[in-house]
């Protein structure tokens, strides 16, 4: 509670009573022998709860399974709120040999993978940069341990370079940015058939470096970008069927 207390820059008693509360609502447990605090799996529960409030899962998985099938790499979905992207959804393409698997809770670092860069590219210049500064440029305040790759952009000039092609070459590129050995292509999709303003998100493709090699660069653009029109074709709809959280039908005849 020490750590967490300082952390917070709170005093000890309200971060003993959020820990209370938070534990009486089964959030978080005290492990009875060190006596430190961990988050419980209702967490996780909450997570995909939303997800599927939102529809997200049932209106992307399809989209991704067929991208990883075709592609044979690993494929994700991150989606845009605020000022920072979030992944929300994964396929595995890859059946044998190297397989590119990266957890799903690591923060989205904007100016060094293809997911970031597909977003701010379809920013205003100074708005992209402002997120990218606030976010940590060209160390990320949020994964301040983060190995990058021996590409990754250090030099804000680097990052426009970088940003001007992709909007020339219709997608994101990070080779040996975001990880060592690593390279990634992304787009990012808007919702129905419109394509001005932020994109509502991205979807990518990334694999180990010795096969995501540059004369597939095309190949799995094109997939992408196919992806990208199925995902834009369906989200408006899924949108329109969104209810409010905790809200069910109220059935014929009586309104919701």
């Amino acid at each position: 509670m020490g750590e967490l207390a300082e952390g917070l820059g709170q005093p000890p008693s309200a971060v003993h009573r959020m820990l209370a509360t938070l534990a009486a609502r089964g959030y978080v447990r005290q492990d009875p022998a060190s006596h430190a605090y961990m988050f419980t799996l209702r967490l996780v529960s909450l997570g995909f709860r939303f997800l599927d409030f939102r529809h997200l899962p049932d209106a992307a998985q399809g989209v991704l399974d067929r991208l990883a099938a075709r592609t044979g790499e690993y494929c994700r979905l991150a989606l845009a709120e605020g000022d920072r992207l979030t992944w929300v959804a994964r396929a595995q393409g890859a059946r044998q040999g190297l397989r590119y698997d990266p957890p799903m809770g690591r923060g989205v670092i904007l100016h060094a993978t293809a997911t970031g860069k597909a977003w701010l590219a379809t920013l205003a210049r100074d708005e992209a940069l402002r997120i990218v500064f606030a976010r940590g440029f060209p160390v990320s305040i949020e994964e301040p341990d983060h190995v990058f790759g021996r590409n990754a952009a250090t030099t804000i000039d680097a990052l426009q370079a970088a940003l001007r092609e992709t909007r020339r070459r219709g997608y994101a590129l990070a080779e040996e940015e975001g990880e060592p050995g690593t390279v990634a292509i992304a787009v990012g999709f808007h919702a129905g058939a419109s394509a001005d303003g932020p994109a509502l998100g991205t979807i990518s493709v990334a694999g180990p470096i010795v096969r995501v090699t540059r004369p597939r660069y095309p190949e799995i653009a094109a997939a992408l970008k196919e992806a990208g029109e199925d995902l834009a074709a369906i989200w408006p709809l899924r949108r329109r069927q969104a209810r409010p959280l905790g809200v069910e039908s109220a059935g014929p005849g009586r309104s919701e």
